[in-house]
């Protein structure tokens, strides 16, 4: 049975010589953080820094942003049939997705189709719809 080394300890902290003020200010705190991180965080970085044999390392993810907005029905409709067709496709789709897929084939056109499409699009009033009822 094969022995496995540890990964080598973080190194010492360094020592700072200069003494702080009996309220440090928040610069001084954040100067203090920086200049010793703490021994978990250090460990932390130094075993982050060592590969993994066998890992491969995940792409970052991009930020999400939630948003709203507001449609017709017609349109809003369209997103349905677009995830029964994809359904038939023996490929389920959420909304999200096929807004996406439509953003990125609008994205691809070029300007003259883009404006084109986008002169077609009913246009719509600004914030929230009235409630009705």
């Amino acid at each position: 049975m094969a022995t496995v080394d540890k990964p080598a300890t973080a190194a010492p902290k360094a020592v700072s010589t200069t003494r702080a003020k009996a309220v440090p200010s928040k610069q001084a705190k954040v100067a203090k953080l920086a200049s010793n991180p703490p021994a978990k965080a250090a460990k932390s970085v130094a075993q982050a820094e060592t590969p993994t044999p066998g890992k491969t390392h995940a792409k970052p993810r991009a930020k999400l942003v939630r948003d709203s907005f507001t449609m017709p029905q017609q349109d809003f409709d369209l997103i349905d049939l677009l995830k029964s067709r994809a359904l038939g496709l023996q490929r389920p789709a959420k909304k999200s997705e096929l807004l996406r897929a439509g953003l990125q084939a609008l994205a691809a056109l070029p300007a003259a189709k883009l404006k084109e499409r986008l002169d077609k699009l009913e246009l719509l009033k600004t914030g929230r719809p009235k409630k009705s009822g």
